[in-house]
């Protein structure tokens, strides 16, 4: 036996025993789950999944990291680890925007890990009900995307719900040509959903401009329609490509490299401060002149970022608006919290949408 060959049979010795230690270690970590379980059922308590907690937990992963591994695998090495956990206290229903095999699915994922239970749903709206009625624990709607900006559906649902934002996850987007067999003679349309259409128009206008372009309710709907259809091609990430048995005849389409959408985790829980947290906020001005400097006057003289602002009709009377603010701190600070109320003072009216923990992947 070689020197290299022995030294390739020592380091899958030691490999079989750090296994064998890192398997102990996770089974030890799943019992202190089930401890905590049981105190919190015998405290009455109802919710057992603390955001703030679990990012708290993720960044400390990826401050102490070493390598050789990035920080963000570590992480989500560790997502798993406390999803399956959680799952030993109390499996959690997570409703999606569908079907199946959605870059909403991919947030949903992504932020509980794949020990939670997501079941997907056809509207946003369905999202909303079926977690303000209590038959999901949590949902995950798109809210805004780098290039193309806001979901208006999602903010608008925030005028008539009374669900908090628990959490915000941002996912890199990555748009793949998809359809059966190989190769691009022979197809007739492309279908996908608006917004994908859009991040890769000039792709797509540089190499297929001939081919019709038909919107859909999804990437994932239109992966279903081209595994029945062989004359189509579908925009559509990774995870429909393999739930549809698609050929990816084309990867990363999107116009834009840094194409990133974020999804907000809504429910009905108040989350508590993480140390690193944003605060949502719906405001209407007076209907006056300068309304909007003075709704924002109190940020600044508390020394507060705003890291976003939008207008939406109110619905309420003709050219009569409301504005979603995000803002750089939980409503527990004290800065946030006299912000809030000198803004009661100024604005028609104000509602805190939630305070949550910053995307930490």
């Amino acid at each position: 036996m070689s020197d290299g060959q022995k030294r390739l049979q020592e380091l899958r010795i030691l490999i079989d025993g750090l296994d064998e230690r890192i398997q102990d270690l996770i089974s030890q970590r799943a019992r202190c789950a089930q401890e905590i379980a049981t105190i919190k059922h015998q405290s009455g308590a109802e919710n057992f999944y603390r955001p703030e907690r679990e990012a708290q937990v993720l960044r400390a992963v990826m401050e102490r990291n070493h390598g050789p591994l990035a920080s963000e695998e570590m992480a989500r090495l560790f997502r798993e680890i406390m999803s399956a956990c959680l799952a030993l206290e109390s499996p959690m229903k997570v409703v999606f925007l569908g079907p199946e095999g959605t870059f909403t699915q991919a947030a949903a994922l992504k932020h509980f890990g794949h020990s939670a239970r997501t079941v997907p749903l056809g509207a946003i709206d369905e999202i909303f009900r079926e977690v303000e009625s209590g038959s999901a624990d949590f949902g995950v709607v798109p809210v805004e995307n780098s290039t193309e900006g806001v979901v208006n559906h999602t903010l608008d649902m925030f005028m008539v719900s009374d669900l908090r934002i628990c959490g915000e996850v941002e996912l890199r987007i990555h748009h793949h040509l998809l359809g059966l067999g190989e190769g691009l003679d022979g197809r007739k349309r492309i279908v996908s959903h608006q917004q994908s259409l859009a991040q890769c128009r000039e792709w797509l206008d540089a190499n297929l401009p001939a081919l019709e372009r038909l919107n859909v309710a999804s990437n994932a709907e239109a992966a279903r329609m081209a595994a029945a259809d062989p004359a189509l091609l579908a925009i559509a990430g990774g995870p429909a490509a393999e739930i549809y048995g698609l050929q990816k005849l084309v990867s990363n389409i999107e116009d834009e490299p840094d194409n990133t959408t974020r999804f907000l985790v809504i429910g009905r829980i108040e989350t508590q401060p993480s140390g690193d947290d944003k605060t949502s906020l719906l405001l209407s001005g007076q209907n006056r002149s300068g309304a909007l400097v003075g709704l924002l006057a109190p940020l600044a003289r508390h020394g507060i970022n705003m890291t976003r602002i939008e207008s939406r009709p109110s619905r309420r009377g003709l050219w009569e608006y409301v504005f979603f603010v995000d803002i750089a701190g939980h409503v527990c600070d004290a800065n946030v919290q006299q912000a809030i109320d000198e803004l009661g003072q100024e604005a028609a009216f104000v509602r805190r949408l939630g305070s949550y923990p910053r995307a930490v992947l």
